[in-house]
């Protein structure tokens, strides 16, 4: 009976080391996002208190569309908070 062909095994190579990676978010993060929903909160709030003339009087009632764009681009960074 024929000898079956022996397999050449390669070397161990011991795996590299892979860098780590930073986890979390840069310090000033939570603070920008916290600040973003009171500071829109507070718009909300002016614009009802005022008759939506105030804080913009030229825009009128889009006074609370620019209100409400605050706590969703807070929203957004909530979503990307490790």
């Amino acid at each position: 009976m024929p000898k079956s062909r022996t397999r050449k095994k390669a070397h161990y190579t011991a795996p590299q080391e892979k860098a780590v990676a930073k986890i979390g978010n840069p310090s000033w993060f939570i603070p920008v996002m916290v600040g973003l929903l009171v500071f829109g909160l507070a718009w909300i709030v002016v614009t009802y208190l005022t008759g939506f003339n105030y804080p913009i009087p030229s825009i009128g009632a889009w006074n609370l569309a620019v209100g409400f764009a605050f706590p969703l681009v807070s929203l957004g960074m909530a979503t990307r908070w490790r």
